[in-house]
């Protein structure tokens, strides 16, 4: 596909996704989707906060298509505190089997992930290092999008995240599933939506009093909808998840 057609469906997809992206950003979005190849439509970047990030898919994409020669990824020890759950990670980019290597360094805790992904540290950590190298081996100056923090929710105080329930660990194949887990986080993230209404109307969608009572099967019907009501009409999933805001403020 001849790159001008690429750069414009990647802005028409934007322009879909965020709505009031400003000229600067349309500029910046051709120029890392040009120079990189990245692609809005297949979830290579993101757009928060006025800025652009690029993610784990990206940044696998651009590996995969500069036939990177391998990815080495060990714990660093010195800085693993499995009690609390803080690991950090030690990634190597090898572009070619004569490189020396391009390394990275990730952590996470449960102080620096949002409420989503807490329980699974140890892969944010590993995702975060290998996204570090990648960048560093191709040239990437934005940062990933895994890299930082609780992108996904607005901030909260150290009491009222005691109050959030915890992730739960059980195998009975409900929300606690990863690959389940990780694509509603996804499209938290490109939508740019409300965590804590998006978990309050999955509550309500299940029917159960909390999300992780509910059966793998009702959740991953919930993630389909919502994946579909999201790229067919944002601004109506914006007005039903508003609609939990009482709930929301009542549960803090």
């Amino acid at each position: 596909m001849p790159k001008k057609i690429t750069i414009q469906a990647n802005i028409r997809k934007a322009r879909r996704i965020w709505e009031n992206l400003s000229g600067e950003a349309l500029i910046r979005l051709k120029e890392i989707a040009t120079e990189h190849d990245f692609s809005v439509g297949a979830g290579d970047l993101i757009y928060l906060n006025n800025g652009w990030y690029v993610t784990h898919t990206g940044l696998l994409g651009l590996a995969r298509r500069s036939r990177c020669a391998g990815i080495h990824v060990r714990p660093a020890s010195t800085f693993c505190d499995p009690s609390s759950h803080r690991w950090a990670f030690e990634a190597t980019v090898y572009k070619s089997n004569t490189c020396r290597g391009f390394v990275g360094y990730g952590d996470a805790d449960p102080s620096n992930v949002s409420f989503l992904v807490q329980g699974a540290e140890m892969r944010v950590a590993e995702t975060r290092a290998v996204n570090r190298a990648l960048r560093k081996a191709y040239g990437i100056g934005i940062c990933s999008v895994e890299e930082i923090g609780s992108f996904a929710e607005p901030s909260q105080s150290s009491r009222e995240s005691k109050k959030l329930p915890p992730q739960p660990s059980s195998a009975n194949g409900n929300y606690g599933c990863p690959k389940v887990r990780d694509r509603l986080c996804q499209l938290i993230r490109q939508h740019q939506l409300d965590a804590n209404l998006v978990k309050a109307y999955a509550t309500d969608f299940c029917g159960v009093k909390a999300l992780r009572d509910a059966a793998r099967a009702q959740v991953e019907t919930f993630v389909k909808q919502l994946a579909d009501w999201a790229e067919r009409d944002r601004s109506g999933l914006l007005r039903q998840l508003n609609s939990y805001l009482g709930q929301k403020e009542g549960a803090a």
